[in-house]
């Protein structure tokens, strides 16, 4: 299929910011190596499998009269793959109580990515995701749909469940599970304000330059032709089809059992070949490169065929057992284009108004969801959400086709009480023999950990070329008030200056509160610091006081706009080890200052890990107990030394020696590199590697 540009800049950002609001209202997961939190990487997502090649799963809702049937046994169950009977190897009967707020008080979230697998992965531990389909939910449909998803949330998620909130422009790789820690009425108020559908400013560059490339014709109303607002609307549509898919593959990687996705949406047109659309002819505003650039986007748009995609969407999303359960945010819709948008083509207007309430209803009938469309009781609809995963049934079998040819394999359900209605998965991909031995070949041979060079430059991804403030954060010493050597939190927010130019809401600068939990969840900081061009970064010291334990430190950090209300919240995990016994020696984990053209003399604590040639990097590293030398060194992304002299010193600072290494940068190229700090300490050293990345 043509596609054009992925949507980017003002839209994107704003859906980022919600996204990344909605996703640390919930408490983030620490999924990755170092003190950053991140959500696994592409890489990391693979399909799962069975204990046994040929061992299936599937969860059962029966129902009756509406109802969850509760009193079922093993002997009442019928179950056919292919049309063929299959035993029943294994059952299990899940009720989900009601959370309480004694459970959620003492949910504790996953610290490592191999306890948020294992509990994403926990069959009686139920998965759902809110997608907020921005381009799609109107600033109406946001405002009347609020209360009832708070009401809906609240009896949902029980202390077991994983929850994952997303839009249209996150990508699925980025889908991080957590247990619900937050304020539900923090979730959905915060995604409120990014309805984007009748927004009459709110346009990515590429589709401001769809608007510039087709003005509208002489006599025809509003400020945005036809021909832009179709190729607007078309793109949009085609950008939620594509990560919705993107999400089914993402989910059906994570485990076998059922997945929920509750789909704030106001549904879809599902645009086809439009011979209009493609043969359309306008005066251009812009001859040129630009103009050619919009009519190969044009022509590109109008052959799409969304409803294909659409069905394709559904048969992945059968095969990976994802359930959609879509929610119209408007209630009981009387016209499709908000009135306030200006004329209104009744005709068409009633049959996209179909087309999108048809769209949502197949969605959810196809994967064996509920509809909520057409009704302006919503709290009645996630009533029926709620008791529909309240209660299911696990089963178990070794199938009869042995074969590993990665086929599509049907799956039927019977229950043989009368009046009793089924849903369950509807089939699997069998796995191929290349998979098995490549998955006993992985279990057989012993686990090799990256170096530490790998696993600092690896580190560098976790970049994000969009944000308006970078941070980090990890601990260094200092002596206490005893004289004895205690940790110390360091957190470091870079503001880039450039986020003014991309949006004015940023001229005046970024305001960003930093809050500090402690292991037990005892509050430990919380401040609020203002970033301008002549203040760029910030270098927060938070004493460790005595007594408190090693562990997972929480440090929340959430940007706004100087004089703004709402922000973005960014999560950092700090991992604080145990205190050096007596005699022995700790290293602190490295902090990077840089020093060039804008920052004059002053050193300037680094949150951006990105370096111009054209400055200085300087690296710290505190040391607590006896150290007899100290080196640092140059190494390339392979782990090489370079020939390339870095200057390092010893000095005393809080009670504590430091280690510092500066090194000019001119002489490298664009690429990744590493510094390796080496602490001796008699006849022992310890070493410490720190990536950067060069960018010009």
């Amino acid at each position: 299929m043509p596609s054009t540009e992925p949507p980017a800049s003002a839209g994107r950002v704003a859906a980022r910011c919600a996204a990344a609001i909605l996703a640390a209202t919930l408490g983030s997961l620490a999924l990755g190596a170092g003190v950053k939190g991140q959500a696994p990487t592409p890489q990391e997502q693979r399909p799962t499998f069975r204990s046994q090649a040929n061992f299936v799963r599937v969860d059962v809702y029966p129902t009756a009269d509406g109802k969850p049937v509760t009193d079922l046994t093993q002997g009442d169950f019928e179950l056919f793959e292919d049309n063929v009977p299959q035993q029943i190897s294994t059952f299990e009967h899940v009720v989900v109580q009601a959370p309480t707020s004694q459970d959620l008080g003492a949910v504790r979230e996953p610290a490592t990515v191999e306890q948020a697998r294992e509990l994403a992965a926990n069959s009686k531990a139920r998965l759902f995701v809110l997608y907020l389909d921005t381009y799609h939910i109107s600033r109406g449909g946001a405002m009347t749909v609020r209360d009832a998803l708070v009401r809906f949330l609240r009896r949902a998620l029980g202390p077991d469940d994983l929850i994952a909130v997303t839009t249209p422009e996150m990508p699925a790789a980025s889908l991080t599970f957590a247990r619900r820690t937050g304020s539900i009425e923090d979730l959905v108020d915060t995604f409120y304000h990014w309805s984007r559908r009748d927004a009459i400013i709110d346009f990515d560059p590429i589709e401001e330059r769809y608007i510039e490339c087709y003005p509208p014709a002489i006599g025809e109303r509003g400020a945005i032709s036809a021909i832009a607002r179709e190729m607007i609307q078309r793109r949009r549509e085609r950008v939620t089809l594509q990560s919705l898919d993107e999400l089914v593959a993402r989910l059906g990687a994570t485990r076998e059992e059922r997945k929920a996705v509750l789909a704030v949406s106001e549904g879809w047109v599902l645009y086809t070949w439009d011979r209009g659309l493609a043969q359309a002819t306008t005066r251009s505003a812009n001859p040129g490169p630009l103009q050619a650039r919009c009519d190969a986007d044009r022509a590109a748009l109008s052959q799409e065929d969304h409803q294909r995609d659409f069905q394709n969407l559904i048969n992945d999303a059968n095969r990976a057992n994802v359930s959609f359960y879509p929610l119209d945010p408007r209630g009981l819709a009387v016209f499709d284009q908000s009135l306030a948008a200006g004329q209104l083509d009744v005709i068409n207007d009633a049959r996209n108004l179909h087309a999108r309430l048809d769209s949502l209803q197949t969605l959810a009938g196809a994967t064996d969801g509920v509809a909520i469309v057409n009704s302006n009781d919503i709290d009645a609809g996630l009533r029926r959400v709620v008791d529909d995963l309240t209660s299911y049934y696990l089963l178990g079998y070794y199938s009869s086709n042995t074969k590993l040819d990665g086929s599509y394999r049907s799956i039927k359900v019977r229950v043989r009480r009368p009046g009793v209605n089924v849903r369950a998965r509807r089939g699997y991909r069998a796995a191929t023999r290349e998979e098995v031995a490549s998955r006993a070949a992985a279990e057989a041979a012993p686990a090799t950990p990256a170096s530490p060079v790998a696993a600092a430059v690896s580190g560098l991804a976790k970049i994000r070329s969009d944000a308006v403030v970078q941070a980090q954060g990890g601990y260094a010493w200092a002596a206490g008030e005893d004289g004895k050597a205690r940790p110390t939190l360091w957190i470091v927010g870079e503001w880039d200056s450039s986020a003014a130019a991309r949006d004015e809401q940023w001229k005046a600068g970024a305001e960003v509160t930093v809050a500090v939990t402690a292991p037990d969840r005892a509050a430990l900081h919380s401040s609020t610091q203002t970033l301008t061009r002549g203040a760029r970064s910030f270098d927060l010291r938070v004493p460790v006081p005595a007594g408190q334990p090693a562990g997972d430190y929480l440090v929340r950090l959430t940007t706004r706009p100087v004089g703004a209300v709402l922000g973005t919240t960014e999560t950092l995990h700090i991992a604080m080890p145990k205190g050096p016994a007596a005699g022995a020696t700790s290293v602190g984990q490295p902090m990077f200052y840089r020093r060039g053209p804008y920052t004059g003399p002053r050193w300037l604590a680094a949150g951006d890990l990105r370096f111009r040639r054209q400055e200085r990097l300087r690296i710290d590293v505190s040391v607590a107990g006896p150290m007899t030398a100290g080196s640092v060194r140059l190494l390339d992304r392979a782990g090489h030394p370079l020939p390339i002299p870095v200057t390092a010193v010893e000095r005393d600072e809080n009670g504590a020696r430091v280690v510092s290494g500066e090194l000019t940068l001119a002489p490298l190229g664009n690429g990744d590199y590493a510094l390796e700090v080496s602490v001796t300490s008699g006849e022992t050293t310890q070493k410490v590697v720190a990536a950067f990345r060069i960018i010009s």
